[in-house]
């Protein structure tokens, strides 16, 4: 499933469900059902709208005289409404304004594109089996970071503003109050699906432990099965590490700098002068789950997994990252 132009209702997906698990994602139809959000998470979160997988940072150019002049790139997207987000990419995009947003800089491609979206959110109803997000505190309802948010019925949706944006839309539809019945309905659906999920990441203060089981032999046990192919960075919904790199034009006059998507599982993430820092697939995942796990919560106050399971859908060895947590972090308890 997913993110893409729509032209009218008629494009959304109408009676599509997801079937999900370790390495292993299909989508197949819901007999009888007409609901247009029944799915949960597909590969892309709203990460592509805002941090562009490829883009010109700036441009350098030659003049008549020889003089070398350098050129920002001016980007003005148009507004785009995402209608569909769920509340663990929600609680992505925080962590991920929080990092290109949240220092004394600003990044400025980042926060125009940021500015254009206008997020309509829906609760999710059920969950696939790798979902884990309600562990995490960012699901299946939403809490938090939504201009308009969805609940959907069999007869419809329940419809609720998070910011004035948001609350402007719906007083222009002048729509009626929803029936207690219907509120109660909505949200029996969000905690049954969160009763649903069989996964628990553990909490914050036992995932800062994982510190202290960097030499633990789970980590080469998992590299051996690891492909170090970066699936579960490109689909993880807050992962941001690029590379920079300046691509000259052919006649040597001029040249960009462009800056895209890159993975600490790939080698040359971790070079310096030369050599990697992390040679081999036990450092790389050890560095991306300890960093994700415990390393964020000093930098930006929590983990930085919200719990949607991509990472382990989109794994083709089908590693499961709450599993691995789990399994060190069970000697920490039992000693």
């Amino acid at each position: 499933m997913l993110l893409g132009p729509l032209e009218g209702v008629e494009d959304l997906p109408v009676g599509w469900v997801d079937d999900q698990g370790p390495g292993h994602y299909r989508l197949r139809r819901q007999e009888g059902s007409r609901r247009l959000f029944d799915w949960t998470t597909g590969p892309q979160a709203l990460k592509p709208l805002s941090f562009a997988p490829q883009e010109t940072l700036w441009r350098s150019e030659l003049d008549a005289q020889g003089a070398l002049a350098f050129r920002s790139r001016q980007d003005h997207p148009p507004p785009v409404a995402v209608i569909g987000v769920r509340g663990c990419d929600l609680a992505a995009l925080a962590l991920q304004d929080a990092h290109f947003l949240g220092g004394p800089e600003p990044d400025p491609l980042y926060q125009i594109r940021r500015a254009s979206l206008f997020l309509v959110g829906v609760d999710c109803a059920r969950s696939a089996p790798t979902c884990f997000c309600a562990s995490t505190g960012d699901g299946p309802a939403l809490s938090t970071g939504f201009d308009l948010g969805l609940s959907e019925l069999d007869e419809g949706f329940l419809v609720r503003s998070g910011t004035p944006a948001g609350q402007e839309v719906i007083d222009a539809l002048g729509l009626p109050p929803p029936a207690r019945a219907q509120i109660e309905q909505a949200g029996a659906a969000s905690a049954a699906a969160a009763a649903a999920q069989s996964r628990r990441l553990p909490s914050a203060d036992r995932l800062a432990k994982l510190f202290e089981r960097l030499d633990h032999q789970r980590w080469k046990a998992v590299a051996a099965r690891c492909l170090a192919c970066g699936n579960c960075t490109a689909v993880c919904p807050s992962c941001f590490c690029f590379t920079v790199e300046s691509r000259p034009s052919r006649d040597g006059r001029s040249a960009k700098q462009i800056r895209s998507w890159d993975s600490c599982f790939s080698q040359g993430h971790s070079a310096v002068h030369g050599s990697p820092v992390r040679p081999d697939v036990c450092s790389r995942y050890r560095q991306w789950a300890t960093h994700k796990l415990a390393g964020w919560q000093q930098q930006y106050g929590r983990s930085g997994c919200v719990g949607c399971g991509r990472c382990i859908g989109w794994c083709p060895a089908g590693i499961d990252i709450v599993e691995e947590a789990c399994a060190m972090l069970g000697e920490i308890e039992d000693e």
